[in-house]
């Protein structure tokens, strides 16, 4: 049994792990790298058509991203997860790929006028179309045979509508090893979902956990609708927007929940029935989502109360929703103080970015960060004191507030992944930790070893270990360090990738036709011959 990592190592974004066990390789979560990199991640050490399953523990395109990618370039097999991150991820990824196209779409009118070739989106709609047809929805508590000694199952992680850790049971020449994945750990208290399941295992030989705050506390719970008032109402005073960027699922919903309950007991003084606007397309259908019925099963008990009482949790008057463009132009026309809810939450992509435009400028506006900024982000620059920055091609200064709500965190805090992880019965062989920014892997891995006793170790990207009684290394990474002048020329130009991956699917094909018969296998060697030489000449 052998894990590999290949993202999400000593990085926050683009989780991507790969198990082989029983003879069959199991990717675990496939997501896309976001903000600014740290080291370069290795390709993928098989070939998309060689996975013979994937494990996806959330619908946050920094774990589920990449899934159309792969699945446009070979892969074809089962993707196990919750319902609800079923449901989230046939949204979730049909708008990024909506932002892959129109920025593609975007950069090519620029680059046929100045003579440059033409990119490629990373993935299409129709990408995502056929990579959701591989989805399979799992439950809670449930256990599942994926394979012939492979057992999985999903506990909640109170991250997102869905979110899991991943208990995976592989039983080899009749000894029988568990591998946990936390998946990203969720805070405690917080609106409609329920807090993080302590791991109901026995034991479990190995775990691999993240640590996005693997070095930092929350600090005593403040009061989020207090925190919330006191900022709408002191920028509503000056006769300016409250613009938050944020995640259109999860966060986005909280946020209606905490501000349902501003309106609800009046809190905000001389701006009766102030307008909110949700402008994502996106965050819309999220929200219809958390109406559904059918996943009541995933909140918790206050949520719950609050829907039998026949009150929606994330509903109320002058709530505005905008879909089309025109809608989304229009808010800002519109001179009444209102908040604007927007994604993406780092401020990366989307409509979010037109609303900074717009407000960033103003003294009287406030722009309220209510997530992890990545580094290298759009976010994290402004939240770190830049005094302009670059929107679609313009300068514009930053004189509007900046704010960050405190505590309201979807990560559990260094003290409740400890806990977390001391909570299993048996102590494990070895933690991997990852999931985290270069340092605080390393910084939490120590912690590990020296606050539980526990053997844990931070790998990088490429790093691959023999899983037995006592964990070896095997692979090596090569740490190597991201070049941002490579990859500022063509970081969205996806057409080498496409190669890259083409030839490994090759790969595959020329190792499974041993045994073929010499009449075939001549025919495929001209072919592959002739092609080589053409591009020789080329």
């Amino acid at each position: 049994m052998k894990l590999y990592f290949v993202g999400a190592a000593h990085e926050v974004t683009g989780s991507c792990t790969i198990l082989y066990a029983c003879g069959k390789k199991i990717m675990i979560d496939c997501g896309m790298e976001q903000g600014e990199n740290v080291y370069e991640n290795v390709e993928l050490p098989v070939s998309p058509n060689d996975i013979d399953a994937m494990l996806l523990t959330h619908a946050h395109i920094d774990h589920s991203g990449h899934i159309p990618f792969v699945s446009a370039n070979g892969f074809s097999a089962p993707i196990y997860t919750t319902s609800a991150t079923d449901r989230l991820c046939k949204i979730m990824l049909m708008d990024s790929a909506h932002i892959q196209e129109f920025e593609a779409e975007w950069k090519n009118r620029k680059n046929k006028r100045s003579g440059k070739e033409p990119i490629e989106p990373l993935y299409t709609t129709q990408d995502v179309q056929n990579a959701l047809k591989y989805f399979t929805p799992c439950e809670y508590e449930e256990s599942y045979q994926i394979f012939d000694g492979i057992e999985i199952r999903f506990i909640d992680a109170g991250h997102l509508l869905g979110s899991a850790s991943i208990e995976i049971k592989v039983t080899e020449n009749g000894v029988t090893k568990t591998i946990l994945f936390s998946g990203d750990i969720g805070n405690i208290n917080r609106p409609l979902i329920k807090d993080p399941q302590k791991p109901p295992v026995e034991k479990a030989d190995y775990v691999i956990i993240e640590s996005t705050y693997g070095n930092r506390l929350h600090g005593d719970r403040p009061d989020y609708v207090l925190q919330l008032t006191g900022i709408i109402q002191s920028t509503f005073d000056r006769g300016g927007n409250v613009v938050i960027p944020s995640f259109a699922v999860g966060r986005t919903q909280e946020l209606l929940y905490l501000i349902r309950i501003i309106k609800e007991k009046g809190l905000i003084k001389n701006h009766a029935n102030f307008p909110v606007w949700v402008d994502s397309p996106l965050a819309v259908e999220a929200t219809e989502i958390y109406d559904d019925k059918n996943l009541r099963r995933y909140f918790d008990a206050d949520t719950l109360e609050l829907i039998n009482n026949g009150i929606n949790p994330i509903k109320f008057d002058n709530l505005k929703l905008a879909v089309t463009s025109d809608e989304s132009r229009m808010i800002n026309d519109d001179p009444t103080p209102k908040i604007i809810l927007s994604a993406s939450g780092m401020c990366e992509a989307g409509r979010i970015r037109h609303h900074l435009k717009h407000n960033l400028w103003r003294e009287e506006c406030t722009v309220l960060f209510v997530g992890y900024q990545a580094e290298g982000t759009l976010g994290r620059k402004i939240i770190e004191g830049a005094k302009k920055v670059n929107l679609f091609g313009e300068e514009v200064q930053v004189n509007a507030s900046i704010e960050k709500m405190q505590g309201i965190s979807g990560h559990a805090d260094k003290n409740m992944l400890l806990s977390w992880l001391a909570s299993i019965p048996q102590k494990p062989k070895v933690v991997f930790v990852n999931h985290g920014h270069d340092t605080v892997c390393d910084e939490f891995a120590k912690s590990i070893e020296n606050e539980l006793e526990i053997s844990a170790l931070a790998p990088y990207s490429g790093d691959g270990f023999e899983l037995g009684d006592v964990v070896r290394q095997i692979d090596i990474g090569p740490r190597k360090l991201y070049d941002k002048k490579l990859h500022k020329i063509d970081r969205n130009n996806t057409v080498y990738d496409r190669l890259y991956l083409a030839g490994q699917n090759l790969m595959s094909v020329i190792e499974a036709s041993k045994g073929v018969p010499n009449k075939d296998l001549s025919k495929l060697t001209d072919q592959i011959t002739a092609l080589i030489e053409k591009y020789k000449q080329d």
